[in-house]
């Protein structure tokens, strides 16, 4: 295993200097999955909730986490992102909705921190609009699915 690279050396928190990286193409995918109530799900897909058009409104807050991130993880860098795509999926069977979020670029280092902080506000977006109506929303299996480009190359859980 290698050392944590946002320690110096006296242990403190520093951002990485990425200055000496080539610029290449990257990619990151990110899952996760929100479980609720069947009848909350309902609401969902027939788009009878009193908000909105849940899922509309979610895939855009997703857009805009992933433009954001820099803001929100300290020591995360400011990255140009090419392409920010957020797919939403209901599973009536297993009340829960999917999602997946693909985020590209162009630059020195990669876009895992925007594709899992897409995925979460999305699906954190879901449980905001619809909490009033099913309090016991969970988000789980939050991850990285896999990651191109870089110098550490190809990864892929």
């Amino acid at each position: 295993m290698s050392k944590l690279t946002h320690l110096n050396k006296s242990g403190e928190a520093h951002m990485v200097d990425v200055g000496g990286k080539d610029v290449t193409a990257r990619e990151a995918v990110a899952e996760g999955l929100i479980r609720m109530q069947p009848e909350t799900l309902r609401l969902i897909v027939t788009g009878g909730h009193k908000k909105g058009d849940v899922l509309a409104v979610a895939r855009v807050a997703g857009i805009l986490a992933a433009k954001k991130t820099a803001e929100l993880i300290p020591l995360c860098h400011a990255i140009p992102l090419t392409a920010v795509e957020i797919e939403l999926t209901p599973y009536e069977a297993g009340t829960a909705i999917y999602c997946r979020s693909t985020v590209r670029t162009h630059a020195q280092t990669g876009a895992e921190m925007e594709a899992l902080t897409a995925v979460e506000i999305a699906l954190l977006t879901i449980y905001d609009m619809c909490k009033a109506v099913d309090r016991g929303i969970t988000l789980t299996d939050i991850g990285l699915v896999s990651k191109t480009g870089g110098k550490t190359g190809d990864w892929r859980r």
